[in-house]
């Protein structure tokens, strides 16, 4: 028990630090231009993988260094990948930028090129080596601001600011500002690594010149290929004595607060488990524990802490968990709407200790999702283990969950297409986030209606992380016990419990169905369509599928864009895991009109009648199988 202590202790020390760091809590860094190539690779699948090699390679070195280039596989199919955060960007904004730019860029594949400049770090890749090139044919310019009312003195501070960029021998980046009668001008410019001396002169010579082009607009920027230069009339790095960047910096102290609350809470709670278990052999609970003193600090640091939360405080703030505060039950807890004493709202799940799997989901959930930030992933503002039960404190966001209006013949018709396809790209962009960008690969193991939350734009944040399970480095799949919910399971991992992306995947693919045409997966249909899946089969063979569409949004598409989505549903939810696409592809997929997408092969279908039929063979105990009942059982079939 003292070495997990210690390790838990270690780890929280470390964090204290780096939520000290950040800032404020926000949703990410901005995308500013996206450029892809014009010329697509002869072998898009060779070179994917090769992407998602490189890409990982470089996100080693981010995290290391702030920058990194690395190359994957072998010609013709070779890529060649680079990334770096700007100067003054703290390394946890950097892997958060980094982070973002991964989900973003491979929306230009199947192009054999592509680069995206966010507020915070470049991406790029290619399939040549580029390193060393300083300007090339896709370098590029964008104003935006508004016009200043003296567009000629804007432009003599503007050149003298940009003029005064000068990198120094050993830096890249630099920064700068003038004023003159009453108009401040700030700059700033960044050389990429392996653009040293002159050809790092030559790059922000020409971005000199173009991004001068811009006055009289306020804001100016040239992304070129070995440089980004900037000037506006609005600060936009630095926020005081810290030196720190203004935009970049994410506003994290909540968020990263939650991870320090989360390692000093794992502490904490694996303390009260320990007592916990002592009570029940019937052990004296004045027994003394070698870590008493360490219990002690670590309990009072976190009580002293804004950043973690109070029983009192919270049974107060859902009115000692009214009935009319209630806003949903999970698979392992129920959901409360709360309101802190400073007026914040928040929502509140409930989870209870009874049983040891309890106790491990409540851990992994507070391990887990404060380990990742994303805009399409729920907040963790904190938690609370000192009361009678343990409580884990969300953002609250006020649409509640997807299941509420899409299956709700009233409520959904505030779900217009526009609304429907943004909380569909929402959700394939934060399970690509968890898939293949965020630091941990993780798989949610229960994407469906219920857990995808929406704010007051009706913008999608994936929650519930109860059931997920993070991947070690090299591992290509984990065997489990089997959770879920029935429908939304993949049916290869309900028989052989063997754990990948795939299932996420398959269950993102329901989703989409079901919000195309508004029709809950698991409800029988007739005597011949045993679920969803199984009715879009039969209207895809036909070539009907619009007779499916939803008919509170048929008119709102184009019919182009409501085929090409369920057409993605139907890729994600095939029978063969291997032929169903990473989430990075259905993000490029969903946005590629024009694109060819791969012929589908047949899903499996689920038989909704009851369970008189039974579980497909290879499971051999289906009653101990932890899932959300909702009277549902499998049988698979072949695609054909």
């Amino acid at each position: 028990m003292a070495s997990s202590v210690a390790a838990a202790v270690a780890l929280a020390l470390a964090l204290v630090g780096l939520a000290a760091a950040a800032g404020d809590s926000d949703d990410g860094p901005a995308v500013i231009r996206r450029i892809c190539g014009q010329t697509k690779s002869p072998d898009a699948a060779t070179y994917d993988a090769n992407f998602v090699a490189a890409m990982e390679n470089v996100s080693r070195s981010i995290a290391r260094a702030g920058f990194g280039f690395a190359a994957a596989g072998e010609a013709p199919y070779k890529v060649y990948a680079f990334g770096q955060c700007f100067g003054e960007v703290n390394s946890v904004d950097c892997q958060l930028c980094y982070s973002q730019a991964r989900v973003k860029l491979p929306s230009c594949l199947p192009a054999a090129a592509g680069r995206v400049f966010l507020e915070g770090c470049f991406l790029r890749y290619d399939s040549r080596n580029f390193s060393g090139e300083a300007t090339d044919a896709f370098d590029a310019i964008a104003c935006g601001g508004s016009n200043a009312t003296n567009g000629e003195r804007l432009g003599r501070v503007a050149g003298k600011v940009v003029g005064e960029l000068r990198i120094d021998e050993g830096k890249y980046w630099a920064r700068a500002e003038e004023e003159a009668k009453g108009m401040r001008v700030y700059g700033a410019a960044e050389c990429w690594r392996g653009i040293e001396g002159k050809g790092c002169e030559e790059c922000l010579d020409n971005a000199r010149k173009g991004v001068l082009g811009c006055v009289p607009a306020t804001d100016g920027r040239a992304m070129n290929a070995g440089c980004y230069l900037r000037y506006s009339t609005t600060k936009f790095y630095g926020s005081g004595s810290d030196g720190g960047s203004h935009v970049i910096r994410q506003r994290l102290a909540i968020a990263l607060g939650s991870i320090f609350g989360s390692a000093l809470v794992i502490v904490v709670a694996v303390l009260i488990r320990e007592r916990r278990k002592i009570r029940r052999s019937g052990v004296s609970s004045s027994r003394s524990f070698p870590d008493d003193d360490a219990s002690t600090a670590i309990i009072k640091a976190i009580t002293e802490s804004h950043l973690s939360f109070k029983y009192e405080d919270l049974q107060t703030a859902t009115g000692d968990f009214h009935p009319s505060n209630k806003l949903g039950q999970g698979g392992f807890g129920s959901v409360y709407k709360g309101i802190l004493r400073d007026g914040r709202e928040v929502a509140v799940k409930r989870l209870f200790f009874n049983t040891r799997q309890w106790v491990d989901h409540f851990f992994n959930e507070v391990n887990l999702i404060s380990s990742v930030q994303h805009k399409n992933l729920a907040k963790l503002l904190g938690c609370s283990v000192e009361g009678p039960e343990s409580l884990l404190v969300y953002e609250f966001l006020r649409n509640m969950s997807l299941d509420h209006f899409l299956f709700d013949p009233l409520k959904k018709k505030a779900l217009d297409w526009g609304k429907r396809f943004d909380i569909i790209m929402g959700t394939a962009e934060g399970l690509a986030y968890l898939h293949d960008a965020s630091e941990v690969r993780i798989i949610h193991r229960d994407i469906k209606a219920s857990n995808i939350l929406l704010d007051e734009k009706f913008r999608p944040k994936i929650a519930d992380f109860g059931l997920a399970r993070h991947f070690a480095e090299g591992q290509s799949h984990i065997s489990t016990g089997v959770a879920g919910t029935l429908g939304y399971m993949a049916p290869e991992y309900v028989i052989n419990g063997q754990l990948t992306e795939k299932a996420d995947v398959y269950s993102y693919g329901v989703l989409v169905l079901e919000i195309v045409t508004g029709r809950k997966n698991s409800n029988p249909l007739s005597a011949e369509d045993h679920s969803l899946t199984a009715l879009i089969w039969r209207h895809y063979n036909s070539e009907t599928l619009l007779e499916i569409t939803d008919p509170d949004v048929k008119a709102q598409c184009s019919t182009e864009e409501a085929l090409r989505v369920i057409h993605v549903g139907l890729l994600c939810t095939q029978a063969t895991p291997s032929l169903r696409p990473p989430m990075w592809r259905v993000v490029e997929m969903l946005t590629g009109l024009g694109r060819d997408l791969p012929v589908p092969t047949q899903p499996p279908f689920l038989n909704v009648k009851g369970a008189e039929g039974g579980y497909a063979s290879g499971l051999s105990n289906p009653s101990s199988i932890p899932v959300s009942v909702n009277g549902m059982s499998i049988s698979v079939l072949q695609g054909r």
